[in-house]
């Protein structure tokens, strides 16, 4: 997309070390069981995993706020939790990382996400979700709007991560986006179907390519695709910018000068996709409190993804990992331009 040498990259990643961000959205545990099958199971044709050890790590949007912590950053998690054992344990897990858990409001009525993967020999058998995908009800978003309200004028940017878990309701969207605007803050989507074109005015709309296909109900197969889905979002939500990430075949930046900026993908051995979206809106997001342009910070942010699709199981991206893998590169991707 665009080159970062050694200084400009050290600028970036010295800027951004203690820029406070808000991450709201579906917070998440997500467990790991780890095994080896060495058998059929006599009940059925599915395999026996036999357990070796099992792992709780933070998921969703927790995983966000994860990312931005691990590249020096201040995260501000806000989200909702069941009053229940996997609300207690994500909570613990917030605490353990060091980050703020003042943003995480308890609702009784609903059980805490947790999404279950068993794992056998470095590959997933199968993944178990425990939620509820309701909406929140109104006293619940009032505390959530009550403590961005508290806050917002310590923050340099707002995340919304959306999972469709029903947290993310379309009245909190339009709120949370109206106090950005108020306060010239920088706001990045991460956004689902349900409320895909809620999202106005934002900074930077950060969708993948099946999320596209279905908001807009075409299918996206060659640049022109891309160029022609990311101009209708752009005219109907009025972004500045759009990042579309497109898997395999990297990502597309539509920025607000009217640019358009292809990217191959850079990772180099794909072990797991899991986690890699949320990768890429943390460092986007904190590259551009950093002072990085929004190309510069895509730049970044593709390297990022790409880095930890090479690890089983949901990990942060590394500061030192993601400057070694840039400057690794050479002059970093330039991509193609129009």
């Amino acid at each position: 997309m665009i080159n970062l040498d050694k200084n400009r990259l050290s600028q970036i990643l010295d800027n951004v070390k203690g820029k406070r961000i808000a991450v709201i959205g579906d917070l998440m545990v997500d467990q790991y069981i780890w095994g080896t099958v060495n058998r059929i199971s006599p009940e059925a044709p599915v395999a026996v995993v036999d357990v070796e050890r099992e792992q709780e790590r933070l998921g969703g949007a927790a995983n966000v706020a994860r990312n931005i912590q691990s590249l020096g950053g201040e995260p501000f998690l806000i989200g909702v939790v069941g009053d229940d054992n996997t609300g207690k344990a994500l909570v613990r897990l917030v605490s353990e990382c060091g980050f703020d858990t003042s943003g995480i409001v308890t609702d009784p009525s609903r059980p805490t996400t947790i999404k279950t993967r068993i794992i056998a020999h470095n590959q997933h058998v199968v993944r178990i979700d425990r939620e509820t995908r309701g909406e929140i009800a109104p006293e619940i978003e009032k505390k959530i709007l009550g403590i961005m309200d508290a806050n917002i004028a310590k923050l340099d940017a707002i995340i919304i991560e959306d999972y469709n878990k029903g947290v993310v309701i379309k009245s909190l969207i339009r709120e949370i986006i109206a106090r950005a605007e108020k306060h010239n803050r920088i706001v990045t989507v991460d956004p689902k179907f349900n409320n895909f074109f809620d999202y106005k005015n934002v900074t930077v709309f950060k969708p993948n390519r099946k999320e596209v296909e279905e908001a807009l109900g075409l299918h996206i197969r060659t640049d022109e695709d891309v160029d022609r889905a990311a101009k209708e979002i752009m005219s109907r939500l009025h972004a500045k910018n759009v990042l579309l990430t497109r898997g395999e075949n990297g990502m597309t930046l539509f920025d607000s000068d009217g640019g358009v900026f292809h990217a191959p993908t850079k990772a180099q051995n794909v072990a797991d996709v899991s986690g890699a979206g949320d990768t890429v809106i943390a460092t986007l997001t904190l590259a551009m409190t950093g002072g990085a342009s929004v190309r510069e910070a895509a730049t970044m942010a593709n390297y990022a993804g790409g880095i930890v699709c090479g690890y089983v199981g949901i990990v942060p991206i590394n500061r030192q990992e993601l400057a070694s893998s840039i400057l690794t590169d050479g002059a970093a991707p330039k991509g193609s331009q129009k």
